[in-house]
């Protein structure tokens, strides 16, 4: 396909985003020119485009031999950004179409922002696709194990310019509004193609984004225009709440507020959400929990490896009240002989809670989901964090996509896992020193054959999961774990 061809059908996609009309189609066409280094326009074929994506490649791959930039990855994102702005309606322009969709509904105006995330390459779908994803049937219902391939490796060229780039305190952070259009550089993500819908959130302006990576469908950000460390409070429930009520169709959740327990970005106040039903949803309630003060409100004790309480009702500020009151509550219990500490003797505050919101039918419900951040000499790396026999697999920190049931694990497992494939098969392998007494376990328990050998490795990944998850859990699932629980929710 000619440059001219390319640069016309992309002009054709832009002006149909929504973001330019074809009054602006000379424009768009001399901009997309100088982008990728080319000074002439040539003539093309009026016909239907190619994707977004297929024709970002080839332009793309022009800006690269014209010496417009480098190969390595950081300067081809930032050029693949730039080229995606001209397919994205300014900021102004797209809040005024998603408005306008919403309008008449939430989910057309999701889906149509949702879409231009895709077909810009703000949402990288092609590596997402890398990703390994498998699901395993457990005694809480099926869990989704996903190995994370969708970041792609750094080479040592792309190291060293990193550490050669200077420091730089804008953007303040990898979740800040002023993230929006941002150029990027070596050490730091292009974000010229990216767009924020903002919104008003009890009166504070909060922006909806969707995540580059996304680990399930439609995984969305909802972020602080303040940049403040996240917390977990009264005002946290009433958020969340607020959310589901705006956007139906999506859950939200928030990551825990302390060390350990919390997430990876604790210096910015915000959830995540999406269009998913994780495995922890679909659990039922086993042991229903009397909640006097709260005569609108019902809840139980979820059958989920962590330590749940789901709480439902069609009042939404009881439902908010409830929630602040059991967080409260967990935040100054102890039960010493199940290691749960509430405080340290300086006063560190250790309890926290992971809530989840959503709407079911008339129903706003919410899952509190019990932390807690203690360390021991047996479990330096933490008392209710993935315990050391099974940080072969994972030994990351579990945030609110796992406590869900979706674990995102490392990229090593990719080539570990064969090797201990091999080594089951007895073939010529080189597996990793601490997956051997896994393996010999498996070879113990299991009838190992060639042509089932992969799912039996998968399954176990996916117990072992299982067992990651009822490590976090502060209320372990045994007799005296499940009495724990009772006594703490007899209290309520």
């Amino acid at each position: 396909m000619s440059v001219s061809q390319l640069v016309e059908e992309y002009t054709t996609l832009a002006i149909r985003s929504g973001g330019w009309m074809e009054m602006d189609r000379l424009y768009l066409r001399n901009r997309l020119l100088s982008l990728i280094g080319e000074s002439e326009f040539l003539g093309a074929e009026s016909v239907e485009p190619r994707s977004g994506l297929a024709l970002l490649d080839g332009l793309v791959e022009i800006g690269i031999n014209n010496r417009v930039t480098g190969r390595s990855i950081p300067e081809r994102d930032i050029l693949e950004s730039k080229i995606g702005d001209l397919l994205t309606p300014p900021p102004s322009v797209m809040n005024a179409l998603f408005a306008e969709r919403y309008d008449k509904n939430p989910v057309d105006a999701t889906d149509y922002f949702f879409e231009i995330s895709r077909q810009n390459n703000y949402i990288k779908t092609r590596e997402i696709a890398n990703n390994i994803v498998f699901p395993v049937k457990t005694e809480y219902g099926e869990l989704e194990i996903t190995i994370n391939l969708s970041k792609p490796e750094k080479d040592p060229k792309q190291i060293a310019l990193e550490k050669t780039a200077p420091p730089a305190k804008y953007p303040k952070c990898l979740l800040c509004m002023e993230n929006e259009g941002y150029e990027g550089r070596l050490n730091y993500p292009a974000r010229t193609n990216h767009r924020l819908i903002r919104m008003n959130l009890n009166g504070e302006s909060w922006g909806l984004q969707y995540s580059p990576y996304a680990y399930y469908n439609e995984h969305c950000i909802f972020l602080a225009e303040e940049h403040r460390p996240m917390a977990i409070s009264q005002e946290t429930f009433k958020r969340l709440l607020s959310i589901v009520e705006i956007f139906p169709h999506y859950f939200v959740g928030s990551n825990a507020d302390l060390p350990i327990v919390g997430g990876s970005i604790l210096s910015h106040d915000h959830y995540q959400g999406g269009r998913h039903t994780f495995a922890m949803a679909k659990a039922p309630i086993e042991t229903a929990i009397d909640l006097p003060l709260f005569k609108e409100v019902s809840g139980g004790i979820v059958k989920w490896p962590m330590s749940v309480i789901r709480l439902q009702s069609k009042n939404q500020q009881q439902l908010i009240q409830a929630s602040y009151y059991i967080l409260e509550q967990w935040k100054q219990y102890s039960d010493v002989s199940l290691e749960i500490q509430a405080l340290s003797a300086d006063g560190t505050p250790h309890h926290t809670i992971t809530p989840i919101a959503r709407r079911v039918a008339d129903l706003y419900e919410m899952d509190l989901v019990l932390r807690d951040n203690n360390v021991s000499e047996e479990h330096p790396e933490g008392i209710f964090h993935p315990h050391r026999d099974v940080q072969h697999i994972k030994k990351e920190n579990i945030g609110l996509i796992e406590v869900m049931g979706l674990a995102v694990l490392p990229p090593r497992l990719k080539d570990e896992l064969l090797e201990v494939e091999r080594y089951l098969l007895g073939l010529d392998n080189e597996i990793a020193d601490y997956h051997l007494a896994w393996a010999e376990d498996l070879k113990k328990r299991l009838l190992i054959k060639e042509e089932t050998v992969h799912q039996q490795v998968q399954e176990e990944v996916g117990l072992i999961f299982a067992r990651v998850l009822e490590d976090a859990g502060v209320f372990k699932r045994d007799q005296a774990g499940q009495a724990g629980f009772r006594k703490f929710t007899d209290g309520l």
